[in-house]
């Protein structure tokens, strides 16, 4: 069986925060949106359907799990939800919280101007209040 292995972008663009039953929490480093990525880790997986069924219901109970979380800790109008993969092919699902006066309200995230990287405490401290609403 191949090992798990992160793709080189996803761990360029955010750092693993916690790790929870099948998936890594990563919290992007773009400071513009409240993100969050679950990539499950199973090698060799693109898309949900190559998860196993019990795997599936997992994901899905994670992205419910983590997407309370995001609301809770931001305040979000709204918690965007997707997989999409066009670019990064391995499985990951964006957790992003949204607020009417967003960079790019009510638009997408994907493609929209340029990463503005979180200083340093500010990316401690949104992990802090992320992981202290998983307790």
């Amino acid at each position: 069986m191949q090992p798990f292995i992160l793709d080189d972008r996803l761990a360029r663009d955010s750092e693993s925060i916690l790790k929870l039953g099948l998936c890594d929490l990563r919290l992007a480093r773009d400071s513009r949106w409240p993100w969050l990525i679950l990539v499950p880790q199973r090698p060799a997986v693109s898309e949900v359907f190559d998860l196993t069924p019990l795997d599936q219901a997992m994901l899905t109970f994670e992205q419910v799990t983590v997407g309370t979380v995001l609301k809770k800790v931001t305040g979000a109008d709204k918690i965007n939800i997707a997989a999409i993969g066009n670019i990064v092919r391995q499985l990951h699902v964006h957790v992003v919280a949204r607020v009417e006066n967003d960079p790019n309200w009510p638009g997408p995230i994907w493609g929209f101007g340029q990463s503005v990287p979180y200083e340093e405490k500010a990316f401690e401290a949104m992990k802090h209040r992320i992981l202290e609403a998983f307790q």
